[in-house]
């Protein structure tokens, strides 16, 4: 009867520990930067927006004309350092028509690409 309390008393003793765990943070998706979004303008292509940004998480099956930029951050310490963003660009005829997203975008986006 002792041996059982004693392991009773061991077990939730351990489990009290349980903030000495080591957990990962974990990182998912595109990271982005702002100083790559100031780099983006209208009349972009494709490939001009792949090269700066990289290649998209989500590519819309039914319309390969929207690309998404998501970034997940799960923090392995606290929920607090937890972070999400997400960045769309839609396209027209292979070029940037519009981007929006949890980025602001530069002053030169909406001037044209020269040709």
């Amino acid at each position: 009867m002792l041996f059982r309390i004693l392991t009773v008393v061991f077990i939730l003793s351990l489990s009290g520990c349980s903030s000495w765990v080591f957990r990962y943070d974990i990182p998912q998706g595109n990271y982005l930067e702002q100083k790559n979004i100031d780099k983006l303008q209208i009349g972009m292509t494709k490939e001009q927006v792949k090269f700066i940004l990289g290649s998209p998480v989500v590519v819309d099956a039914f319309n390969d004309d929207t690309w998404h930029y998501v970034y997940q951050f799960k923090s392995g310490r606290s929920t607090e350092f937890n972070s999400r963003k997400d960045f769309t660009i839609k396209f027209e005829n292979d070029k940037v028509v519009s981007a929006s997203g949890d980025f602001e975008l530069s002053e030169n986006f909406n001037t044209p690409m020269e040709q």
